[in-house]
């Protein structure tokens, strides 16, 4: 996928379990069958400013599969977004989604995940 996809939409409630594992997210709806599901280094703007994000694009597997969204940790922010239009460009596929045995490897593998966004040299 080349860089600069972008996915819109209106920020809904979730299961809470991203905010529970310290990284909140904002979750999108995605009709859009064309774009692979995985991890993804992204980036939001927010009231005019951009904030550096890790989306994953699936069906989060690690928790019970469900219906396939975008969940996006915008690093840097800690406002309220439910209900906002929300505009994400996926810059660069980081790794596939997959299954963690635990939660606590799921919450390594996204601060894992944020690390390599913030290094990004795609800011």
């Amino acid at each position: 996928m080349d860089s600069g996809v972008w996915i819109e939409g209106e920020v809904r409630h979730g299961r809470m379990l991203g905010r529970e594992l310290g990284f909140p997210t904002a979750n999108l709806d995605v009709d859009d069958e064309s774009i692979p599901d995985g991890v993804y280094v992204s980036r939001v703007v927010i009231d005019g400013r951009e904030y550096r994000a890790v989306s994953n694009l699936g069906s989060n597997p690690s928790v019970g599969e469900g219906p396939r969204h975008l969940e996006t940790h915008v690093i840097g922010f800690s406002g309220d977004l439910y209900g906002r239009v929300l505009r994400v460009e996926l810059l660069q596929k980081i790794r596939d989604e997959r299954k963690f045995a635990t939660l606590e490897e799921l919450r390594r593998q996204i601060e894992t995940d944020c690390r390599m966004v913030m290094s990004s040299l795609l800011f």
